[in-house]
């Protein structure tokens, strides 16, 4: 009896131990499994990335080739470009027009000419030798009415209302059309000006029943029949033309007497030159 009991302790010891071995079995196997689709999937992972960068390292090699084809090319056309053109501030000019800008700059005055320091300086000297050599001949510098002045990039004619209207009007006088045929064919003489005319009053309030509203309305109804005259009946290119009414806030001096009123009643054209038309008329003479 007591033999059948030691054999069936065991047994039961045996069974128990192969039962304890089992699972352990199950359960490493489980973690085996586990890790060879978990490797499976990272090696998967790896061959993408893989292709991935290689994909990239092809994009970055063609860009670079491109940039360096860009690189290539620039630096061929800025050589082309140092051997005919020369930047002068904000603007390339080529070879032939600083030729013809050197023909030009001859007549000018050598004092002014050595105090241009600028592309802008040089033409505006040229244009404004062009425009004395026009106003000598062309415009009656000695009549009290009209004051012409250049200051160096800007010519300035001051023309008192008495030369061109009545007052307290924007129509202009017939006497006025020798003066504005002789500027309009100094205007349409200078292809590269633009041209603002500027009508100024004195400080006295507008009369009631007045054709117009009140000193801002008189200058520019002033300023735009100048305009439309020299646009009409003398050709000047519309383009070229700027309208500005300045009404009684730019005197000349003090509204207090009548002379002085007299003054500050004025149209003024101020001829601009125009630096990109410049260099296209000369770009047009090539």
């Amino acid at each position: 009896m007591k033999k059948i009991a030691t054999l069936s302790v065991l047994s039961l010891a045996i069974l128990t131990a192969s039962c304890v071995s089992k699972k352990k079995y199950v359960t490493l196997q489980g973690q085996y499994d586990e890790t060879v689709s978990t490797l499976s999937k990272t090696q998967l992972e790896n061959e993408r990335l893989e292709t991935r960068l290689t994909d990239i390292d092809e994009k970055v090699d063609s860009y670079y080739k491109r940039i360096q084809s860009l690189s290539d090319s620039n630096s061929s056309l800025e050589q082309l470009s140092n051997s005919r053109y020369q930047k002068m501030g904000n603007v390339v000019v080529s070879e032939n027009d600083k030729i013809k800008m050197k023909k030009a700059l001859a007549d000018v005055d050598p004092v002014k000419l050595k105090n241009a320091k600028t592309l802008q300086d040089s033409m505006n000297l040229i244009i404004s030798h062009n425009l004395k050599k026009g106003l000598s001949s062309e415009m009656m510098t000695d009549n009290d009415d009209i004051d012409i002045s250049i200051d160096e990039t800007v010519v300035m004619i001051t023309i008192s209302d008495k030369m061109l209207f009545n007052s307290g009007s924007y129509r202009i006088n017939a006497k006025a059309n020798p003066l504005l045929e002789k500027l309009a064919a100094l205007i349409n003489s200078e292809p590269a000006l633009e041209v603002m005319v500027e009508g100024h009053t004195d400080s006295q309030t507008v009369k009631p029943g007045a054709i117009v509203k009140d000193n801002w309305d008189l200058s520019v109804e002033r300023s735009t029949a100048v305009i439309r005259k020299l646009q009409d009946q003398y050709n000047v290119a519309p383009e070229k033309l700027i309208a500005a009414g300045r009404s009684s806030y730019h005197p000349v001096t003090e509204n207090d007497t009548k002379d002085g009123r007299s003054k500050n009643r004025r149209t003024r054209i101020v001829i601009l030159p125009n630096l990109d038309k410049f260099l296209a008329l000369l770009a047009d003479n090539g």
